[in-house]
């Protein structure tokens, strides 16, 4: 199901100093470019949208409706519900471009938030973001664009994508505050070379003094928080509802399988958590270093248990151009990537890694070219943690 709702083009005027449009080069006449935008609500694919539109070129602001979730709980920044699509709308009305609106809860639900609750019961760290990008955003987003005759789709990420010698590199962004880079890393090369990324290269600030200066309503709108579909980042509550089962109590014990305490179900706990434990008398902080869901155990050790030395992955996936030479890993979307090798399916740090979580993602980089990544299955410990 979609809903249409078609403006004719208007005219953008932005007096702000900003970057200069090479994201949107297409070969062809301008008169036939069709840029489709991603549009989830917020101020950036807003934003990217005026850009767009700028060039002169036809332009189609295109919204997955994802859930009602948003809506109900009246949560600022929550993308893709009730009230990011009127602000989405309200964006094309006042560019003066054409907006649709897709139905995609259904596929939504089960591609991404069913998977979420799934991981979690397995004792894994998902990251729900990737999943979305890799299936509701750029794969069904792609064939949307494509079934709309678009020359290109653009987002609102925080990336770069630049021409190398051998087709399109996924870099990082200008700001590495805002970068996104770990959250693409599935991007297919088929998808990188019909995407654009117009945001790379700035700061927020400045998109932000955009959206200002064009007079959007979503020039002050607050940034999206924690896991959009989660409310107030409850993501326990919401895997119970979906998974009652998930509310298993357990043990918590030590690496000898000896009993320290209780939990209240594996969903609370992830790799390299402390708080929570509420275990007392002990000579050190304890962390949790594994989560056994077949025993609904919670394993806990202190902190140089949590040394890794390699990672075995899952689902490489390399993104263009040659691979060899120097690389460096990043295990979570808030580390910093660090030296690594590969050895076939293996990542192995040159000096261990902590808080490594199957679940999440090694994000392969070659300086700031996006190498590619794959999802971590397990984890092989360092020396220094069974030494210690």
């Amino acid at each position: 199901m979609f809903f249409c709702f078609l403006h004719r083009a208007g005219e953008i005027t932005i007096s702000t100093p900003i970057m200069t449009h090479a994201e949107f080069q297409l070969s062809g006449p301008i008169a036939a470019r069709r840029i489709v935008v991603a549009m989830s609500g917020g101020v950036d694919s807003s934003v990217v949208a005026a850009l767009a539109a700028r060039t002169g070129a036809e332009v189609i602001g295109v919204t997955l409706q994802l859930y009602d979730h948003g809506e109900a709980v009246g949560r600022a920044g929550a993308c893709c519900a009730g009230r990011d699509i009127r602000d989405a709308r309200a964006v094309c009305d006042r560019l003066g471009i054409a907006h649709y609106v897709f139905d995609h809860e259904s596929r939504f639900r089960d591609s991404v938030i069913d998977d979420f609750a799934d991981e979690y019961m397995a004792g894994r760290t998902p990251i729900p973001c990737v999943k979305c990008n890799m299936g509701v955003k750029f794969t069904d987003l792609f064939a949307l664009a494509r079934e709309l005759g678009a020359d290109c789709l653009a987002t609102g990420h925080y990336v770069s994508r630049v021409e190398g010698a051998q087709g399109a590199e996924l870099h990082r962004a200008a700001d590495p505050a805002r970068d996104q880079s770990y959250f693409l890393f599935a991007t297919t090369n088929e998808q990188l070379d019909f995407l654009r990324f117009p945001l790379g290269g700035m700061p927020k600030t400045q998109v932000r003094e955009i959206a200002k200066e064009l007079g959007l309503i979503v020039a002050g709108k607050p940034d999206s928080q924690d896991i959009c579909f989660v409310p107030d980042g409850d993501y326990a509550s919401l895997v119970k509802k979906l998974r009652p089962e998930a509310g298993t109590t357990g043990d918590i014990v030590d690496e000898s399988g000896a009993k320290l305490g209780e939990h209240r179900g594996l969903i609370h706990f992830t790799v390299g958590q402390r708080r929570g434990l509420e275990i007392g008398g002990q000579a050190e902080p304890l962390y949790v270093i594994r989560l056994d869901p077949e025993r609904q155990q919670v394993v806990v050790g202190p902190r140089r248990a949590l040394a890794v030395k390699a990672a075995r992955i899952e689902g490489l996936n390399w993104i263009g151009g040659d691979h060899s030479g120097p690389l460096t890993a990043k295990v979570r979307s808030l580390a910093r990537p660090v030296p690594a090798r590969l050895e076939g399916d293996r990542v192995v740090f040159d000096t261990a890694e902590y808080g490594v979580a199957p679940g999440q993602a090694a994000v392969l980089y070659a300086g700031d070219r996006v190498l590619g990544g794959g999802w971590i299955a397990e984890t092989e410990r360092a020396e220094i943690a069974l030494a210690a």
